[in-house]
C-alpha cells in the first residue's frame, strides 16, 4: 500500500500579500465611495469623526454598518438593538459560507497570519484569495495581504465621507453602488467552472431574486448563497 502524503503547506509570504493587495486595485472606487458613503451617515446620526473611524476599524462590515446606522436610534432600547442585531446578523451570515469554502486551503496556512486574514475577511478578499487559488496558487498571503489593505483603505476612507456630511449618504445618487457588483462579478467569472458550476450560479441568482422580490431586507443574500453553496456541493458529489 503505497504511503499516505499529506498535503503541501500553504506560505503566507509578503510577496503575496503586496499581490493581494494589487489584485484589490480594481476595486477601489467602489470601496471608496461606499466608505464615504459609511462616515456620513455617521455624521448625520451624531456620531464624531473618532467614533466613526474607530466603528469602521473595528467592526469593518460595510453593508451591515451602513444598515445599522440606517436604524440607529435616538434611544436604545432593547427592541431596537435587537432589531439591529438581527438585521445585520442576516446580511454577515454569508460570511459563514465564505470562510468555509476557504477552510481546506487556510487550515495548512499558520494559524496568525490565517486568523487575521479571516477577521479581515470581505466580498472582496475572498474573491482576490479564491481566485488566487483556483488558478494554481498556493500563497495565502494573497488573501491576507488583500484584507489588510482594504481594511485600511476603508477606515481612512471614513474620514472624507464623515467631514463632507450629506452628500455621499446614498451611492446611487451617484452610481458608484455598481461599480463593486461589476468589478465583483468580472474577478469572479477567473473561478467559474462550466461543467461543475453551471446550475450553481443560476440557481443562487433565481433564489436570491425571488426572495428579494417576497421580503423585504437583505435576506436574498444569504437564500441565494446557501441555495449556490448546496447546489454546487451536490453537482461536485456526483462528479
Amino acid at each position: 500500500m503505497p504511503p499516505v502524503t499529506a498535503p503541501p503547506r500553504t506560505p503566507v509570504t509578503l510577496a503575496g500579500m503586496v499581490e493581494g493587495a494589487r489584485m484589490t486595485v480594481p476595486m477601489l472606487p467602489g470601496v471608496l465611495v461606499f466608505a464615504a458613503a459609511v462616515g456620513a451617515a455617521s455624521a448625520e446620526k451624531g456620531l464624531t469623526l473618532g467614533q466613526a473611524v474607530l466603528m469602521s476599524a473595528t467592526v469593518y462590515a460595510g453593508a451591515s454598518q451602513l444598515l445599522a446606522l440606517q436604524l440607529w436610534p435616538q434611544h436604545f432600547t432593547p427592541a431596537a438593538i435587537a432589531a439591529m442585531v438581527v438585521v445585520t446578523m442576516a446580511v454577515n451570515l454569508r460570511f459563514v459560507l465564505m470562510g468555509a469554502a476557504l477552510q481546506p486551503w487556510l487550515s495548512r496556512a499558520p494559524q496568525g497570519p490565517s486568523w487575521l486574514g479571516l477577521a479581515m475577511l470581505t466580498d472582496a478578499n475572498f474573491l482576490v484569495g479564491s481566485r488566487h487559488h483556483a488558478g494554481g496558487g498556493n500563497d495565502a498571503g494573497v488573501f491576507v495581504g488583500a484584507g489588510l489593505f482594504m481594511w485600511v483603505i476603508w477606515t481612512l476612507a471614513t474620514v472624507p465621507g464623515h467631514l463632507v456630511g450629506h452628500m455621499m449618504t446614498d451611492p446611487r445618487r451617484f452610481a458608484i453602488d455598481m461599480v463593486m457588483p461589476i468589478v465583483f462579478t468580472a474577478m469572479a467569472v477567473g473561478i467559474f467552472r462550466l461543467r461543475r458550476d453551471r446550475l450553481a450560479w443560476p440557481v443562487a441568482a433565481a433564489v436570491a431574486l425571488a426572495t428579494a422580490q417576497a421580503f423585504d431586507g437583505y435576506w436574498f443574500i444569504v437564500t441565494g448563497a446557501l441555495a449556490g453553496s448546496l447546489t454546487a456541493g451536490v453537482l461536485r458529489e456526483r462528479t
